[in-house]
């Protein structure tokens, strides 16, 4: 994967602006986003064509109060449970779609775990580490970002840790 070497571009989203400032290798990957969509990780593994458990959605829950961002595979679901033990929690919930909105910058379908508004604990799905490159959200729906999961954990100061369930 060659490193982008373009300089920054007007109407770049804020997690590929978070991703050249801090020199990461990683690939841009457009597709035309259908409205009607009923996943939009799934339209996103399949407009692209690679396999659902390499495209990882970002989801944001709240965990004894704190808002938390999950990235898991689109093939599978988030453990809430699993989520509050991986962050030192004892509950989870989904978070208020608008809360998750306005604390990080994106709107759903769109949020991307990099170039957050104010960073938030993160949780990666220890599947991340088994492929060498993942796609997530690059901060707009029909737009990604393929990078290795180290790199996203090292970015995003995310924890790894069994939070999706198949």
């Amino acid at each position: 994967m060659a490193k982008k070497a373009r300089k920054q571009q007007s109407g770049a989203t804020p997690a590929i602006v978070a991703l050249e400032k801090a020199g990461t290798d990683f690939c841009v990957r457009a597709y035309e986003h259908d409205p009607a969509a009923p996943s939009y990780g799934e339209e996103a593994a399949e407009a692209l064509g690679v396999d659902p458990s390499r495209v990882f959605k970002t989801l944001v829950a709240e965990v004894d109060g704190v808002l938390t961002v999950a990235v898991v595979p689109v093939s599978g679901s988030l453990d809430l449970k699993a989520l509050a033990a991986a962050v030192g929690g004892k509950r989870a919930a989904m978070a208020d779609p608008a809360a998750a909105e306005r604390t990080t910058g994106y709107v759903r379908g769109g949020i991307s775990p990099l170039g957050q508004r104010k960073r938030l604990p993160t949780a990666l799905d220890a599947s991340a580490g088994t492929y060498p490159t993942i796609c997530v959200s690059a901060g707009r729906r029909g737009l990604e970002v393929e990078l290795s999961p180290d790199d996203l954990a090292a970015l995003t100061g995310a924890v790894l840790a069994p939070i999706a369930r198949p």
